[in-house]
């Protein structure tokens, strides 16, 4: 049939379904996605206490705020990198590809992203300067944690590269390949 291609059919003479058939249980039966979840998840809660760390206050809020260390964006894609390597070898095309992936957003987070937030704390200082019948100096400020340091970017991939290898060994030796 020229519409049933590839793994989006459901295979009726057999009776088993595509791997897009198995939904949820597929997901998370894939220790690469899971190295790359945990890796954020740890990333963005040690946020918190490292913002405890460097002002003293305790702000919740950075759980799921963007910038600050480590970078959690970076934790995702070295934790997702590191897992594919282990498991496809480092010489495979899907490792390559993670790994461009992975330098892209690295690359992104320490230039663009955070030249932007930089940006965004001067325009936020020059419209506290201006008179208050200036008609935008009541707009709200700009959000200038936008993008991370080089050591923010570097503890992210550190956090990524371990989580990733524990993470992917621990399930090698529960659960097999």
């Amino acid at each position: 049939h020229p519409l049933a291609r590839g793994v989006f059919t459901l295979d009726l003479s057999s009776g088993e379904m595509s791997p897009l058939g198995r939904g949820v249980p597929a997901l998370i039966s894939s220790p690469a996605l899971m190295a790359a979840l945990l890796s954020f998840t740890v990333a963005q809660v040690s946020k918190v206490f490292t913002h405890w760390y460097s002002t003293g206050k305790l702000d919740w809020g950075r759980i799921v705020g963007s910038g600050g260390m480590p970078s959690s964006h970076t934790a995702l894609v070295v934790g997702l990198t590191t897992a594919i390597g282990l498991k496809e070898s480092l010489d495979s095309s899907m490792f390559a590809l993670c790994l461009v992936f992975s330098l892209v957003v690295m690359y992104d987070a320490t230039g663009v992203r955070l030249h932007a937030g930089r940006q965004a704390e001067v325009l936020n200082q020059l419209i506290l300067e201006l008179p208050p019948q200036h008609p935008v100096s009541d707009t709200r400020p700009l959000r200038d944690s936008l993008g991370h340091t080089p050591i923010q970017v570097g503890v992210g991939a550190l956090v990524g590269l371990v989580i990733g290898y524990v993470h992917y060994n621990l399930w090698i030796t529960q659960w097999g390949p």
